[in-house]
């Protein structure tokens, strides 16, 4: 573990203490990512073959084998379906399917935060960097010696390098998030037209 926390705490020391709030946020971030992954595989996001199967029959007029496809499912969204095969409201269905998508995108505020904040902080620290590498060349005096301002720049450029570390995969991230979630979003709009105006109904009407 040593071998691992070692270039850390070099890096950490090197950057001063902005580097060190850039650390805990990206352990912060994270950690957020993980439990976001572990929610969406337990909502089973995106698994949605029952789903359509069930979507399919109740398209064509055959209840029965939409409810027993349904049963199958173990979708988030499983129970709103079935809230439209007892034919609830549509603006009921997209009310509830909008609570569920809020509860999945929960999270995703502090990940884009941490996507734009980390630059920053980065830049702040570097700033901060060069100020104290210039006072320190200004206190040298006509003694300067040039690896003094090269090693402070350098030091200085740390904590950039470390803000856009944890700045990109935050928004790589949060932006697969975002495009499941307009996959999903394309989904329920299409199950919800399909359940308000299945085409057996259309065709007899």
């Amino acid at each position: 573990m040593s071998q691992l926390f070692d270039p850390l705490a070099k890096v950490a020391a090197l950057g001063g203490p902005v580097v060190l709030v850039l650390m805990v946020v990206s352990v912060l971030s994270l950690a957020l990512v993980l439990y976001k992954l572990w929610q969406f595989r337990a909502s089973s996001v995106g698994k949605h073959v029952a789903l359509r199967n069930a979507l399919a029959a109740w398209d064509r007029g055959d209840k029965e084998s939409a409810a027993k496809e349904l049963a199958r499912s173990h979708s988030y969204l499983a129970p709103l379906i079935a809230t439209g095969f007892a034919n609830a409201p549509k603006e009921r269905l997209t009310a509830e399917a909008e609570a569920r998508f809020a509860t999945l995108e929960g999270g995703f505020r502090a990940l884009d935060t941490v996507a734009q904040l980390a630059p920053l902080l980065g830049l702040f620290g570097t700033v901060l960097g060069m100020i104290e590498a210039f006072q320190s060349l200004q206190a040298a005096g006509s003694q300067v010696d040039p690896s003094l301002l090269a090693g402070g720049i350098w030091v200085a450029l740390l904590t950039t390098a470390v803000g856009l570390a944890v700045a990109m995969p935050a928004a790589v991230v949060l932006s697969w998030f975002e495009a499941r979630m307009d996959r999903e979003r394309v989904f329920v709009d299409t199950a919800i037209q399909t359940i308000c105006a299945p085409r057996a109904v259309r065709a007899n009407a």
